[in-house]
Order: C-alpha cells, then structure tokens, then sequence
C-alpha cells in the first residue's frame, strides 16, 4: 500500500504541473502567435470546460476502467496535449489542443480524490492537494528558466511535457499495484461503485448543499489567488514586482498549510477542519481589511487567509464517504469536481467586473461574505447527517 500511496502523491504533483504554465507564458505566448493579452481568458475557459466535462463522467470510467488506468492514460493525454502545445503555430491550434488538455485533468483529479476518500485517512487527503501544490509552484519556475533561455515558452512546454512523459511511464508500471488492491478490497467485501444518474446525484438529501458550498470555496481560494497582486498595486500602490511577490504569499501559505495540517487532520476530523479552516480564513480577511496605512499586515493576512483554505478542500472530499455513502462517492465526488471547476473559471471574472464598478478593496469583504455562507450551509449539512437524514 505505502508504494501505490507513494505512486498516488507523483500522480497529483502531475495533475499541478500544468496548471500554472498558461499564466506564466502567455505574455510571450501571444505576441508570437498573434493574439490578443485577453485570449488567455479563451483557453482556460475551454481548459475548465473540458475539465469539467471529464470530471462528470468520471465514475463511469473508473467503473469501467479503473482507477489505475484512467490515471495512467490522463497524465498521458495531457502530457502529449502539451507536446502539441509547443508545436503550435496558431492560437486556434491552441484552443483544439485545449480540449484533450483539460480531460485529462478532469479524470485524474475525481478518480484520485475518490480512491484517496475511500481508502486512505484525511492527512493523505491534505498531503495529496499539498503535492498538487508542489506541482503547481514548480512549474512557473520552469517556465521562467525557459524564458530567460533561448528555449522560450516552447521549451518551458516541451520540459513539462518531457517530466510527464516519464510519469506516464511510471503511472502504466504501477497498473499491477492498483489490480492488487482492487483484488483486496474484493476480498475485504468492500461495496461495489454505483454510477447514478445526474438527477439521482442531486437528489440525495444535503448533495445541492454540499456543491453549493464546494463552488462557493473555490470561489474563497481563487479571488486572493487571482486578485491578491492587484489588491497590492491598488491599495497600497507597490510596484508590479513586489506586488506579485507579495501575491505568491497566499499560495504558499495554502501549500505549506496543507503540509501542516495532515499531520491532525485525523484526530480533529472533516468536520472540524471545514470550520475551522473557514474560521480563520475570516481572520485573515479582517486583517487585510483593516486600515493602518500600512501593507506589512495585509501580507501576514493573505497568509492567514491561505493557511485557512489549506484544509477545507480536502476534508470536504474526503468526507463525502460519509457523507453520502462509499458506493456512491465516485459519482458523487466527479459532480464536486465539475462545480469546483465552474467556481474557479467564473469566480475571477465576477469578481474583476465588481472591482471594476465599486473599488478592489472589496476583496477581503467578498471573503468573509463567502466564507459565512459556506459556514451555514455546511453546519446545516452537519445537522441533517447527524440527524441521519443524508445516506
């Protein structure tokens, strides 16, 4: 078990490694191939869209392929879709690559976090997105080096594509791992996956509240993760430069929490590391929003604000078992996925749209709004399970 675990954290570290590479090329990527600063919008919706596709008819591949295999051919798709990323000559080349791109991603994300929720305790669950964080920082720097280089975006794509292409390899190795343990949980009389229909998903008891306060986080994640730089430049009116070094705070501070927080993640539970990570994620926007006149605690805010999200994504996977039942997670967990995804394309651009119409300093407001809906609706969530009314 310790070496498929082992196999399962460089599948995630894979699942991060592409998703910070549009952001970081794109300023050179578009003025070579002739399109607009704006068109990195166009690309990470069809990234997200795809994504979202995959993660909905997830379970249906894990049932009929299996966890190993769907992992093993999606760390494929996506390293060959970013092969082809640095072969191309045009922008609408991009946007059919993007397609295969994000499948990829979709299925190794709900078919990892599913097993991962099923089989492992919640620190694996938070060291698992804690690799995916690894991947997700590595790879700016990569592409930064190629940039500097005379490789240039190209070959920041083409060495990720080569780093995945090895994974792959790896992943078709451990196939033999995974068919032993689908073999022991056989023996061990585990429950056989259900795949249920959209309607049935949605009509289990607490599942509307629980996509709602999925999206609803991701929306909580993604506003200081996209909009922290900005808020620097405009409050406070930091150079570009330090703004985004200060900006990378709150990435770092979710990455290095989840570290953290799988070594008690055990003993105090989903439940709790939902409240609390939510908790302190609202301290942290108070002290972003307080007005000393200085930039220095809206830094350690942005942190606080990170080390707060660390947990929350991960328990509210790993507690959908039981929640809803193990037989059907799968189903389940590739519906949180979809409306993960939805929060994290959306969010953005409804929160840059009501910084435009009032004043960016509405960021750490947006927060702790947030982060008390997702409170009631969780809380509400917790009653009905121990009431026994969610199965």
């Amino acid at each position: 078990m310790s070496l498929l675990v082992l196999i399962i954290y460089i599948a995630f570290v894979s699942l991060g490694l592409p998703d910070s590479l549009l952001g970081s090329g794109w300023p050179e990527m578009h003025i070579e191939l002739g399109a607009s600063l704006s068109s990195a919008g166009i690309l990470a919706f069809i990234i997200s869209a795809s994504t979202v596709t995959s993660a909905l008819f997830s379970d249906k591949f894990a049932v009929k392929f299996g966890t190993g295999r769907v992992t093993a051919f999606s760390v494929m798709l996506t390293a060959a879709s970013m092969m082809m990323f640095s072969f191309a000559g045009s922008f609408g080349m991009l946007c059919l690559l993007a397609v295969p791109y994000g499948l990829g991603a979709g299925a190794i994300d709900a078919c990892l976090n599913n097993y991962v929720a099923l089989h492992l305790s919640s620190k694996h669950m938070s060291w698992l997105h804690c690799c995916w964080g690894i991947g997700a920082t590595l790879s700016p720097y990569i592409m930064s080096a190629c940039l500097m280089s005379r490789w240039g975006w190209r070959g920041g794509y083409r060495t990720v594509s080569i780093i995945q292409i090895v994974l792959t390899f790896l992943m078709f190795a451990a196939l033999p791992l995974w068919k032993k343990q689908t073999e022991k949980a056989k023996e061990a009389g585990d429950e056989e996956t259900v795949v249920l229909t959209k309607r049935q998903i949605f009509a289990l008891p607490g599942a509307k509240q629980m996509f709602v306060s999925f999206l609803i986080y991701c929306a909580i994640e993604n506003i200081p993760m996209v909009w922290a730089s900005s808020y620097y430049a405009g409050i406070y009116n930091l150079s570009a430069e330090k703004a985004a070094a200060f900006g990378s705070l709150f990435y770092i501070g979710m990455t290095a929490g989840r570290a953290v927080c799988g070594f008690f993640a055990d003993k105090m539970g989903d439940k709790n590391m939902i409240r609390y990570g939510a908790l302190t994620a609202i301290a942290g926007a108070v002290i972003v929003a307080l007005p000393l006149g200085t930039y220095i605690p809206s830094v350690a805010g942005f942190v606080i604000i990170g080390l707060g999200c660390a947990p929350i994504y991960p328990a509210f996977i790993h507690s959908t078992p039981a929640n809803f039942g193990k037989k059907y997670s799968q189903s389940i967990i590739g519906v949180q996925m979809a409306f993960a995804y939805i929060g994290m394309t959306v969010t953005p651009y409804i929160f840059g749209k009501s910084a435009e119409l009032t004043t960016i300093s509405i960021l750490p407001f947006c927060v702790i709004g947030l982060c008390i809906i997702m409170l009631i609706l969780t809380e509400n969530l917790n009653t009905k399970i121990k009431n026994k009314t969610v199965v």
